[in-house]
């Protein structure tokens, strides 16, 4: 399988070189990533603002290594804010963020990144909207799930992201459901090993599907990360059995995937997310998102044939 072997890529330097050099690349990234730098961001929240979407950001580049890079990070974050404010877009643009980009696995590494997020948590709730902390690998949850049970104190609006691939998620889904947060499912990016992710797709989607019901028949507000038309299918008629209003919970797709789809959501009345990453450390993002869909890599890869 491909998925495996890429996302083993999406760690290495050497890769890392390869690709960034590669003369398709700049066409695919600008695919999937929406730029390098606010200014070019910002078009693309009002565009999709104006077609009745949704939208959470990503200021991509969680790979850090000092400390001085994870305030730089949450500075990131800080200017992204500011600008939605001045635009007016707090209410349609919510933001995700990866605590290992704000210094969650360096020394004392889950107080620093506490420290990070909270001004980021405090600034979003000023211009009315909200930042959902992103799912990274297994050995990092326990640190994300106490920082978001931390920050819910002070701001109940702060999402998490739960990764249906792991065979903890299903305890995880009933905790948060019972408690009312918001919740974003997944799959899964990541390569974790057999011992706490299941390594079958099939069993994955079956999972998939377990979980959205916990949710949707909980006390909290759901959130459908994915691009399958039979998941998201589901997810309506889960949403409907459980009583939900179109209001009482999301899908959410990524920048550039079935954009015809989004909008066919919006336009029934769904409340339809789209997840647009930004910045210039994008490869980790990129390699995970070629790692998702096989047509993704094939993509890349005729891209780098026709401009050779």
């Amino acid at each position: 399988m491909l998925g495996p072997v890429i996302l083993a890529a999406s760690r290495s330097d050497k890769m890392r070189r390869l690709v960034s050099a590669a003369p398709g690349t700049k066409q695919v990234v600008a695919r999937f990533i929406a730029g390098e730098i606010v200014d070019d961001v910002v078009p693309i929240v009002q565009e999709l603002a104006a077609c009745g979407l949704e939208v959470t950001l990503d200021v991509v580049g969680e790979d850090i290594t000092t400390v001085e890079q994870s305030h730089a990070a949450r500075d990131a974050y800080l200017e992204l804010i500011g600008r939605l404010q001045e635009l007016g877009l707090g209410e349609r643009a919510e933001m995700s963020v990866k605590l290992s980009m704000f210094g969650q696995s360096l020394e004392n590494g889950h107080e620093l990144a506490l420290a990070n997020v909270r001004p980021v948590v405090e600034a979003a709730a000023a211009i009315g909207t909200t930042v959902t902390l992103d799912a990274e690998d297994h050995t990092t949850l326990d640190s994300m799930f106490a920082i978001h049970e931390e920050l819910r104190k002070d701001f109940p609006q702060t999402g998490c992201v739960i990764q249906a691939y792991l065979f903890r998620t299903e305890d995880d889904a009933r905790r948060l459901a019972a408690n009312g947060s918001r919740v974003r499912i997944v799959k899964g990016a990541y390569k974790e090993p057999a011992s706490v992710a299941i390594q079958d797709k099939p069993e994955i989607d079956k999972a998939y599907v377990r979980i959205m019901k916990i949710l949707m028949d909980g006390e909290g507000y759901p959130m459908i990360g994915s691009h399958d038309p039979r998941l998201i299918s589901i997810g309506q008629e889960l949403a409907r059995r459980a009583g939900r209003k179109l209001d009482e919970y999301e899908f959410q797709m990524l920048y550039g995937i079935r954009s015809e789809e989004q909008n066919r959501l919006a336009a029934e009345g769904h409340r339809m997310r789209v997840y647009t990453a930004y910045g210039t450390d994008w490869y980790g993002y990129f390699m995970r998102r070629l790692a998702e869909k096989p047509a993704n890599l094939l993509f890349f890869v005729r891209s780098i044939l026709t401009k050779g």
